[in-house]
C-alpha cells in the first residue's frame, strides 16, 4: 500500500511539473534593446494574427546588454540586440541572427525651426559650439541636447559613421536618455530639444526627422544605421522560438519592416 501511494504522489508531482512546463511555454517573450520597438510590436501582431496558440511578449527596452544577460542566464529564451556580440558573449553559447537594418535618426522638437542640417554642424551642436537653433536659421530658442549613455547601440553606430563623430566630445549641458524611449518622449516634449535614435516612420509623427547633408534616413545616401537581430542560447531551440524566427524571415514580416523604415535581412 505504501509503494502504491508513493507512485500515485509520484504519478500527481509528474502532472503538476507537465502542467507548469506546458503553462509556461504558452508565452514567448522577447527581451532587449528599445531599436526598433514599435516595428517589432507590429511583427508581434502579425505573428499574433497567424498563431494565437503562442502567447507573445515585446516588453519595454531593457537595452542589448540586459536582453544579452536574460538570455545567457536562461531567464529568457529569446532576445533583442542592436549591436553584435561580443566574443565574450559568443562563448557564452549565443547565437546572433540579424533581421534588419535600421537607419539612425537626428530628430528635434518641431518649435527648432530646422528641417536641415550639416554633419559640421551637427558636431558643433553636440559639442555645445552652438546653444541658439537661430544660428542655423532657426527659431530663437535655446538648443536642448539629449544624448544617449555610451554604450548604446545608436550612438555607436553613429562615432562609427557619422562624419566628426568618432572624436566628438558631447557638451557636458546635454540630458543623458537611458532608453530610446525616453529620447523620443523628450524630443516631443521639450521646446528646443534634440535627440538622436532608430528610425522608425512613426517619428515623423510629431518630431522633426533631420536630413543629414541633404539625406533622409531613408535615402541610400544616409550613412548611418543599426542592424536589428535577434539572439537564442545555442541548443535552446523550441517549437515556439521557431515558428517566431520563421515568422520574422516570412515575407509580411518584411513588408511590415519596410513600412516602418527598416531594411529586411534574409539569412
Amino acid at each position: 500500500m505504501r509503494i502504491l501511494a508513493l507512485v500515485q504522489a509520484l504519478s500527481f508531482c509528474a502532472v503538476l511539473s507537465f502542467a507548469h512546463t506546458a503553462t509556461a511555454q504558452t508565452e514567448l517573450s522577447v527581451v532587449g534593446t528599445g531599436d526598433g520597438l514599435e516595428m517589432l510590436r507590429k511583427i508581434g501582431e502579425g505573428f499574433a494574427e497567424q498563431h494565437p496558440e503562442i502567447k507573445l511578449s515585446i516588453p519595454p527596452s531593457i537595452g542589448s546588454g540586459g536582453g544579452i544577460a536574460a538570455v545567457s542566464s536562461g531567464s529568457e529564451r529569446l532576445g533583442r540586440v542592436a549591436r553584435p556580440l561580443k566574443d565574450s558573449e559568443v562563448e557564452y553559447g549565443l547565437v546572433y541572427l540579424p533581421i534588419a537594418k535600421i537607419p539612425s535618426a537626428v530628430f528635434t522638437h518641431p518649435s527648432t525651426g530646422v528641417e536641415t542640417i550639416s554633419s559640421d554642424d551637427l558636431v558643433r551642436l553636440y559639442s555645445g559650439d552652438i546653444s541658439n537653433w537661430s544660428e542655423l536659421g532657426g527659431a530663437d530658442l535655446r538648443v536642448k541636447l539629449v544624448r544617449r549613455e555610451d554604450a548604446d547601440s545608436t550612438l555607436q553606430v553613429l562615432r562609427n559613421s557619422m562624419p566628426g563623430w568618432k572624436e566628438l566630445q558631447m557638451s557636458p549641458r546635454s540630458k543623458t536618455a537611458v532608453t530610446t524611449q525616453e529620447a523620443i518622449s523628450t524630443a516631443r516634449d521639450v521646446k528646443g530639444a534634440i535627440a538622436f535614435g532608430p528610425y522608425s516612420r512613426l517619428l515623423e509623427d510629431g518630431l522633426s526627422v533631420l536630413k543629414v547633408d541633404g539625406a533622409h534616413p531613408t535615402d541610400e545616401s544616409y550613412p548611418s544605421a543599426v542592424t536589428l537581430a535577434l539572439i537564442y542560447k545555442d541548443g535552446t531551440m523550441d517549437d515556439q522560438m521557431k515558428t517566431f524566427i520563421d515568422y520574422s524571415q516570412s515575407d509580411q514580416a518584411h513588408e511590415l519592416m519596410e513600412d516602418f523604415g527598416g531594411v529586411p535581412l534574409k539569412n
